[in-house]
């Protein structure tokens, strides 16, 4: 469901694959994220990274009352710990749709679907 916002120059519609690509480009930029994943990736059966050009498939985009409430599926890196990763990458995801596109978040929920180990 797009966000609707009326302006005295006229309507603005964000779609939810904007506010989900927005999201997805701030998650991969936090420390101790590996990539995100798809979000039915058991159902799918394919579980690799997501690229840039994919980055709405590991988000989900819902609009309830109180505000916007987005859900991000990760893989994190192996020896951070997972606690930290997630209040900071929670924070950002707020702080930069809120700043952006000028909307309340509710919430944002973090899916730690893996743990990658490097090496």
């Amino acid at each position: 469901m797009p966000i609707n916002r009326k302006t005295k120059f006229g309507q603005i519609n964000i779609s939810d694959n904007a506010i989900a690509s927005l999201a997805g480009t701030t998650v991969n930029e936090c420390y101790g994220v590996v990539g995100m994943i798809s979000k039915n990736y058991l159902v799918d059966g394919y579980s690799a990274l997501l690229k840039k050009e994919n980055y709405a498939k590991g988000v989900v985009i819902r609009d309830r009352k109180e505000g916007i409430q987005v859900d991000v599926y990760v893989v994190i890196s192996y020896g951070v710990k997972i606690s930290e990763v997630v209040i900071g990458l929670q924070q950002r995801v707020k702080y930069s749709l809120e700043n952006s596109l000028n909307i309340d978040i509710d919430s944002v929920n973090v899916h730690v679907e893996g743990i990658l180990v490097n090496g």
